[in-house]
């Protein structure tokens, strides 16, 4: 064996972390037992580092990989949400003398864009122009509990909060920029998308201070579902910035996007936009697929996009029997009367996705590594999650021998280059590892290419109250790996700690 994987070995039989590990946690003033660590080879016998390995800890967003894996494996890079869209009453003449209604069915990818092509679709293809009724929009398909985006962190307007959604529509976020007039004396400001009924101050002042802290000075007015005012000043140091937030009136959200989208189109509307569910009678006039899920996993894992997360694993349940709608019909003649059969819709609760990841954790690992796992949701935005690195290191390499490992792997953030990983410039193109970060975790999971060629899994968690300052430590593991460099001299291992 090369001298390289006799280094790596070295480290597991002296139990022991790598050198510059253990010195860049004790630089963090971190104790080494609040890190736990996996390093194998992928596809070649036992790990070669194994550090606090069994005990379940708090993987934040790395929890994705489940996730991800789960719904790649059980439905294939290729599949997609639908979202039908039904007519209720007679069509003569572009003239709906009746109601439209989009049946959300959970497609995480519903962004501003895919909306308009849905309804310019509705205009062209079944040929409305002019609802003398309403535009329903059907969120029925998950029963979720009240909750405020706020829960988690205190801080509602971050787009990371948003909560989960049937028919999510542009992750209910609204995009601001602000754009210097050093002449006038203020920056002018725009939202994307514009929203039906919201008003935005269309000026801020400008100021002459650093742009260090520009969010701040701008003292956004945020509560108000009607209108966002900026009450500070935009920093001209700054230039032309751009600043996501989820919207106020997050209920309000869908119907005030389509409201306004319709109209820019040239649509009609006698009634208006409105939540409800699907209403019998209707008939179905097209269907509208997302992308496929393997680019949709792209943006979950690449950008640890935690309410796309959401969406995926909620829709796993009924995904897995079927959730696509019965064929596609054109809308029923005026005159017969008639009606397409409606596909059963199931509707799915969390504890339902709970349940079916669990299943499928114990149908792929066993049930005793299941047990190892503490599924709260999809994305890891939790203080409850659990799973042994482990645990996390199986998965990790039956992705690899599985037929979907292209798919997982090049969802990852690639190290200096994409996603939550570009910050690690040393590395470039080494690594393609998920990121996890919590107030008190930070993590790194995904595969590593050593300097001699070598593939390796890689799962490094760190629980603690000052985990933020872990990041050297994590980094230094990953420098490791891919030198393939021996241990420094071994350390005493932590009590009651770890590798074997």
């Amino acid at each position: 064996m090369a001298s390289g994987l006799l280094g790596l070995a070295a480290a597991a039989q002296a139990q022991a972390l790598p050198g510059e590990v253990e010195a860049a946690l004790k630089r963090a003033k971190l104790p080494a037992s609040a890190l736990s660590v996996v390093v194998q080879e992928v596809g070649n016998g036992p790990p070669v580092l194994a550090w606090n390995e069994q005990p379940p800890v708090n993987p934040a967003s790395v929890f994705k990989l489940v996730t991800t894996f789960a719904a790649l494996d059980q439905l294939g890079p290729a599949w997609s949400w639908s979202t039908p869209v039904y007519l209720t009453g007679p069509l003569r003449d572009g003239v709906l003398d009746g109601s439209v209604v989009i049946q959300g069915r959970g497609d995480p990818k519903l962004v501003v864009e895919r909306v308009w092509l849905l309804l310019r679709r509705l205009q062209q293809q079944a040929g409305v122009r002019e609802i003398r009724g309403d535009i329903v929009l059907d969120h029925s398909a998950f029963a979720l509990p009240e909750r405020s985006p706020g829960d988690f962190d205190g801080e509602p307007y971050k787009p990371q909060n948003v909560q989960p959604d049937a028919l999510l529509l542009n992750f209910k976020s609204v995009n601001y920029s602000f754009v210097p007039e050093p002449a006038l004396g203020f920056a002018r400001v725009a939202m994307e998308p514009v929203l039906a009924g919201l008003q935005v101050d269309a000026t801020v002042p400008l100021s002459t201070g650093p742009c260090d802290d520009w969010r701040l000075a701008l003292k956004p007015q945020l509560t108000d579902p009607l209108r966002v005012h900026f009450a500070g000043s935009y920093p001209l140091a700054c230039g032309e910035r751009s600043w996501p937030l989820a919207a106020a009136d997050a209920q309000g959200y869908g119907a005030r996007l389509v409201d306004q989208l319709w109209r820019e189109l040239g649509g009609r509307l006698g009634g208006s936009v409105r939540d409800g569910p699907l209403p019998p009678g209707a008939r179905l006039a097209f269907d509208q697929a997302s992308p496929p899920l393997a680019e949709v996993i792209r943006d979950i894992n690449k950008y640890s996009n935690n309410v796309m997360a959401e969406q995926l694993f909620l829709s796993l349940p009924a995904a897995s029997t079927s959730m696509q709608p019965a064929a596609v019909a054109p809308p029923a003649p005026a005159a017969s009367g008639a009606a397409a059969a409606l596909p059963a819709l199931p509707t799915t609760r969390p504890e339902d996705a709970r349940d079916h990841l669990r299943r499928w954790l114990a149908s792929r690992f066993g049930e005793a590594a299941a047990q190892q796992a503490v599924v709260d949701n999809g994305s890891g935005l939790s203080r409850e999650a659990r799973i042994s690195p482990a645990l996390l290191a199986r998965l990790l390499q039956a992705a690899w021998a599985s037929p979907v490992m292209p798919e997982l792997v090049s969802s990852l953030p690639v190290s200096g280059t994409d996603g939550t990983l570009k910050r690690l410039n040393a590395t470039i193109g080494r690594a393609h590892l998920k990121t996890g970060s919590l107030r008190d975790v930070a993590a790194l999971a995904g595969y590593v290419l050593s300097d001699k060629g070598r593939r390796y899994v890689l799962v490094a968690i760190v629980n603690h109250p000052n985990a933020v300052a872990a990041r050297p430590a994590l980094d230094a593991l990953v420098q490791w790996v891919i030198r393939d460099t021996p241990a420094l001299p071994a350390p005493s291992a932590a009590p009651g700690c770890c590798a074997r």
